[in-house]
């Protein structure tokens, strides 16, 4: 029971002789540093405005530069399928055949009605040339020459209509060949031999000309308009659509590797998704891009102009939010890590990991990039030094600011003005 003030009473001599020391140093451990250590050595990254490239990604599909829907223009049984399923087709390849059999009797009796109309009208015209020289001598009434002159017209008549009704008869007669609109990709067949296939309504197959192949995605509104606002405050730099470098990464992150061109971009709003309608053409003779395929759309090109930037590694989280360390100076003009938060715009991968700051720094400032895990508190003395391995050192992870080290408090609360 009697261990504990013992115990007190022991630590209380070394207790007071630190505050001493504590006390006739001014507050500051020896060597400047926490413990009696040294300051911690950090690595600064210098901010200075900067065009910097910036990227937009979004979620595309691939779709054919041509999708056709096959149907047959007439009615019939389904009697053959002469294509394989998935495999490339010509255009004016036969697909399927319908029973061309009722058809080649509709064509024969449209020849018999042609042959028909045609004696008739042969029977007319002698009737007409026959009596007109009787005509011409007053030998029989006018009326009676001129009734077998209009005889003659409608029988001329009938023989076009013969003859139309006979192409339309060979017409359908060809239509139960049922070929490729076009060049490309085939799909399943979705009638069988056998089946009943109605004009112009049962699908047959599907076809996609896939070189060129179209990726088309969507841009949000609120993007859109972030975009437009600062293209017209001239903080963003956005070419043309010719000019526009686009890439897409497939489903297992690998790049393909060939550029597209944006080659339709809409003007309305979608009303159900709230997006705009945009489109890039790809080469594709190859076939690595598959119709309905989801992509990874990339656009290139855009810049950030008179941009300040920091490495990724510097950014830290907070309860306040984010924030950065920056070597200042103590009242002594001593080197220290002073907290500032930071508000942030569009993570930059290809510039070596680096996030775009909208506000809370300025040029020259020394962001602290090396040795964050060495600061303990705010306003602890460094001791600086340049970054390893460059300027810009990438953080891992992606896209995500890191957090405090451990020990490292969070920066205080900024004052309410």
């Amino acid at each position: 029971m009697n261990r504990h003030p013992v115990r007190v009473t022991r630590l209380a001599p070394a207790l007071a002789a630190s505050l001493l020391l504590a006390a006739c140093s001014g507050g500051q451990p020896p060597g400047g540093g926490p413990h009696g250590f040294p300051p911690a050595e950090v690595g600064v990254f210098t901010v200075q405005p900067k065009s910097i490239p910036v990227t937009f990604e979004y979620v595309g599909q691939a779709l054919g530069s041509k999708e056709v829907e096959v149907r047959s223009r007439v009615g019939g049984i389904l009697e053959k399928r002469l294509f394989a399923e998935g495999a490339p087709v010509k255009a004016g390849q036969t697909l399927f055949i319908l029973d061309p059999k009722p058809f080649e009797a509709q064509a024969a009796n449209a020849e018999a009605e042609l042959a028909r109309a045609q004696a008739q009208q042969s029977q007319a015209q002698r009737e007409a040339a026959r009596l007109k020289p009787l005509a011409e001598k007053k030998a029989i009434g006018q009326k009676e020459y001129d009734d077998a002159v209009s005889t003659g017209e409608l029988a001329a008549a009938a023989v076009k209509a013969a003859e139309a009704k006979l192409r339309e008869a060979r017409l359908n007669l060809g239509y139960t060949r049922v070929v490729a609109p076009i060049s490309g990709m085939s799909s399943r067949a979705a009638k069988s031999e056998g089946s009943l296939v109605a004009a112009g309504t049962d699908l047959l197959t599907t076809i996609s000309q896939i070189d060129p192949v179209w990726v088309q995605f969507n841009i949000s509104e609120n993007e859109k308009l972030r975009v437009e606002r600062a293209v017209a405050e001239k903080k963003l730099d956005w070419p043309s659509n010719d000019a526009m470098n686009v890439v897409v990464k497939l489903a297992d992150g690998t790049t393909l590797q060939r550029k597209g061109k944006i080659n339709f971009a809409d003007t309305r709003i979608n009303t159900a998704s709230g997006t705009y309608e945009t489109r890039a053409e790809f080469g594709n003779a190859d076939n690595a891009l598959k119709s309905g395929q989801f992509l990874r759309v990339i656009l290139n090109g855009p810049k950030r102009v008179d941009a300040i930037a920091v490495p990724q590694a510097a950014v830290l989280d907070g309860p306040q939010g984010k924030f950065v360390y920056v070597a200042g100076k103590d009242k002594e003009g001593k080197d220290v890590a002073l907290p500032k938060p930071v508000a942030l715009g569009d993570w930059v991968s290809g510039e070596g990991n680096l996030w775009i700051v909208e506000s809370g720094l300025a040029p020259g400032d020394k962001v602290i990039v090396d040795g964050i895990a060495k600061i303990f508190f705010p306003g602890m003395p460094v001791q600086v030094g340049p970054p390893q391995g460059g300027p810009v050192t990438p953080a891992p992870g992606k896209g995500d600011p890191g957090q405090a080290p451990s020990g490292a408090p969070s920066p205080p609360p900024e004052k309410k003005k």
